[in-house]
C-alpha cells in the first residue's frame, strides 16, 4: 500500500517534518511492506519558511526584528529564484507569533502586541526581490497590520514595483462575528472586554475599511487586511504550499493520505491545511485520514470536507496531558492504531 503523510506542525509540540516523521515511524512498525512518502505542509503559519525551503531549496536570510512586546528577535525569510524571478517568502509568525510571548503575559499585552518585525522583514526582502510572499498564521497580534505598516513608513519602503502576495491560512473577514478579535483575540489572552476594544480599534482603522471584507483580511490579527491596503493579493497559505511543494503529484502515486496537525476543530475547515490536503485526496478518489492533537470536528463536518476519519492523539493516549508529555511517542503509537485500521 503506497501512504502519503502530509502533516502541518503540531501547535508548539512538533514541527511539520518531526509529526510526519513520527507517524510514519508508527505506521511502519505496524504495516512495514507499506511504501510510504514523507511530505510535511505548512498553511502559511509557523513552518512556512522550514517547509518552502526543505521544497524549493533558496537561501535562509537571518536578521534581527522588532518582537511582538518590542523586544528584538531573531528571524528568517527565504529567497528563493526562479527562472529569473526571485521570490521571497516570510513567515510573520517569526516576528510576531504567538510563541514569542509567554502565556502568563498574554492577557496584559494581547491590545498592545505589534507586527512592527513583519514590517521590519519585508522592507529587508524588498531590496532585492521581486516578489514577497508573506505567511500569514499563529500571530499573538490584532494591530491590524499597524505595527507593519509604521515600519514600512519609517524605512521608506515602497513596495510599487513588488508584487505582494497575502498566504493566508484562513478565510476570516476583517470585524464581526468571524473577524480577527472576535475569533482569534481569545485565543491570544483577551477577555471580553478586551475583544471588544480590539473590534473597535480594528474598525477604526480607515486604511483597512475597502478591503475589510474580503476573505483573509482577517488573518494574523488583520495583518491580512493591512497587507491588502497595500495591494497584496491574498493567497489560500495552504494552496499555495500544496502547489509549491508538489503534494498533487505525490497524491497521484498515493492509495492513501494522512494528514494532521495539532488541533482539528471547526477553524481546520475554514481555509486550513487540512482542507486543502482533503480536497486533493477527494479530486483523486483516495481516503485522506486525519491524525490531530485533539478533535472537535463531527464527523458530518470532516465528511463533507473530504476527510474519511479522524484520530485524537489524546483520546488514544488517554489524555491531553499524556499526549503533550511526550508527543512524538503519543503520536506513533496513535499512527500504529490508524495503520491497523487502514493498511489493506
Amino acid at each position: 500500500m503506497r501512504v502519503l503523510i502530509a502533516p502541518d506542525c503540531f501547535g508548539g509540540t512538533l514541527t511539520a517534518r518531526e509529526a510526519a516523521d513520527a507517524i510514519a515511524t508508527g505506521w511502519r512498525e505496524a504495516k512495514p511492506d507499506d511504501a510510504i512518502t514523507q511530505r510535511p505542509l505548512a498553511d502559511g503559519g509557523p513552518g512556512f519558511v522550514d517547509v518552502l525551503h526543505a521544497a524549493l531549496g533558496g537561501d535562509i536570510r537571518y536578521i534581527t526584528v522588532t518582537g511582538p512586546l518590542g523586544k528584538p528577535v531573531e528571524a528568517r525569510w527565504l529567497s528563493v529564484t526562479t527562472n529569473g524571478v526571485r521570490t521571497a517568502y516570510i513567515e510573520s509568525a517569526e516576528a510576531c507569533g504567538l510563541h514569542l510571548i509567554p502565556a502568563e503575559l498574554r492577557p496584559e499585552t494581547c491590545e498592545t502586541a505589534t507586527t512592527r518585525g513583519v514590517g521590519e522583514l519585508i522592507a529587508a526582502a524588498a531590496d532585492d526581490n521581486d516578489v514577497i510572499t508573506v505567511g500569514l498564521g499563529g500571530s499573538g497580534t490584532t494591530d491590524g497590520g499597524a505595527g507593519m505598516l509604521a515600519a514600512l513608513s519609517d524605512a521608506g519602503v515602497a513596495l510599487t514595483d513588488i508584487s505582494l502576495v497575502a498566504a493566508s491560512d484562513v478565510e476570516n473577514p476583517l470585524l464581526g462575528p468571524h473577524g480577527a478579535a472576535r475569533t482569534f483575540g481569545p485565543q491570544k489572552g483577551a477577555s471580553p472586554e478586551a475583544v471588544e476594544r480590539l473590534e473597535a480599534k480594528l474598525a477604526a482603522m480607515d486604511a483597512l475599511k475597502p478591503v475589510a471584507d474580503i476573505p483573509g483580511a482577517g488573518a494574523a490579527g488583520g495583518l491580512g487586511a493591512a497587507l491588502l491596503s497595500l495591494g497584496a493579493t491574498v493567497k489560500s497559505g495552504a494552496g499555495l504550499v500544496r502547489e509549491l511543494t508538489g503534494l498533487d503529484a505525490a497524491l497521484d502515486d498515493a492509495d492513501v493520505v494522512v494528514t494532521g496537525e495539532g488541533s482539528f476543530d471547526w477553524q481546520s475547515l475554514r481555509g486550513k491545511l487540512i482542507t486543502a490536503v482533503a480536497g486533493g485526496a477527494a479530486e483523486r478518489g483516495i481516503p485522506c485520514i486525519a491524525i490531530a492533537g485533539q478533535v472537535t470536528v463531527g464527523r458530518r463536518e470532516m465528511g463533507a470536507a473530504g476527510v474519511q476519519e479522524a484520530y485524537s492523539v489524546s483520546d488514544h493516549v488517554g489524555s491531553v496531558q499524556k499526549s503533550i508529555a511526550d508527543a512524538r511517542k503519543s503520536l506513533v503509537a496513535t499512527a500504529q492504531h490508524v495503520a491497523r485500521q487502514w493498511s489493506r
